[in-house]
């Protein structure tokens, strides 16, 4: 059995096609890349650590998938690390990124797509890999968000 070391791996969630946060994970494994990751991180990306700056774009586009909310922990530097909340499970695909480093998920706040996209590259990478995950899946999958 694979092993999952993402927060929330056992999240029982499903979307309409039925694959859960961990379907999600091992397709997104192979479509995260630099180009996909947060400018200002992305001199540190790679393939050892497919996760790193991906945390918004993967958020959102999950929460285009699940519904539910984006959250943010914060990181003490006026940055967030967004991740999913859906009927009270919480799930974050892009959590390797901080290694053993433990997050502390409770009491975090809601972040808004319009806040997070008012910045164009980010929207930009947010509609690249969603335009990849839903040629490897079928384009219908996302038409109803």
């Amino acid at each position: 059995m694979k092993a999952y070391r993402f927060y929330g791996n056992g999240a029982g969630v499903r979307d309409a096609a039925g694959r859960t946060p961990r379907d999600y994970y091992d397709l997104l494994k192979t479509l995260w890349c630099a180009d996909t990751c947060a400018p200002r991180m992305r001199g540190d990306w790679s393939a050892e650590n497919p996760t790193l700056g991906q945390c918004s774009i993967t958020a959102f586009l999950m929460q285009d998938l699940y519904g539910g909310e984006v959250r943010g922990v914060a990181l003490g530097d006026g940055n967030y690390h967004c991740f999913n909340v859906v009927e009270g499970i919480a799930f974050d695909l892009t959590s390797e990124q901080f290694g053993e480093k433990k997050l502390d998920y409770e009491d975090c706040p809601v972040q808004r797509r319009e806040v997070h996209f008012a910045k164009e590259e980010k929207r930009l990478r947010y509609e690249a890999l969603k335009a990849r995950l839903m040629a490897r899946i079928g384009s219908k999958a996302l038409d109803s968000h």
